[in-house]
């Protein structure tokens, strides 16, 4: 497989990425990583370095394209915070962005997951399944977590004690 992601800088700054691969296809990351991302991120909105616009152009078999527009601030800067730390430009680095996003995301639109997580002035604590499954699960063709395979893979008993 050609990993290459090419990445170009439109004049007016948009960054695009040029992915040899579809979101399904991304590589998992250590759970520890994904961590770290957050706290990354959260340093730079603390800091307000939104970055700029991106354009994610997944390329599938046959030639097809999966475009994703990271243009809203927030995620601009998350996904700047993580460039900076990793390079979107690699897979694990676009893979661990995206993975961050997709998880924020699932937390907002899945009630159903706010006994995994607690938001904190100094960071999120996420039960260490949450955590596992985000770093770990597929991503959809939206490079979204797909909230029934996360249920399933979530419904068993989870204690607190489980190893990350």
């Amino acid at each position: 497989m050609h990993d290459a992601i090419q990445v170009g800088q439109a004049p007016d700054g948009t960054l695009t990425y040029a992915i040899p691969l579809p979101p399904e296809r991304l590589p998992a990351v250590p759970p520890a990583e994904l961590l770290v991302a957050w706290d990354l991120a959260r340093q730079a909105a603390r800091l307000h370095r939104w970055g700029p616009r991106r354009e994610l152009l997944f390329v599938r078999a046959g030639g097809e394209v999966t475009r994703i527009t990271i243009a809203d601030s927030d995620a601009g800067c998350w996904a700047e915070a993580i460039d900076a730390a990793r390079g979107l430009g690699t897979l694990s680095g676009l893979s661990l962005c995206l993975r961050l996003l997709a998880l924020v995301e699932v937390l907002t639109r899945a009630p159903w997951l706010s006994g995994l997580f607690d938001v904190t002035t100094e960071g999120i604590d996420l039960h260490p399944a949450l955590l596992r499954a985000a770093a770990t699960m597929p991503l959809d063709a939206g490079a979204r977590f797909d909230e029934g395979g996360l249920r399933r893979l979530l419904s068993r008993p989870l204690p607190w004690g489980s190893a990350a």
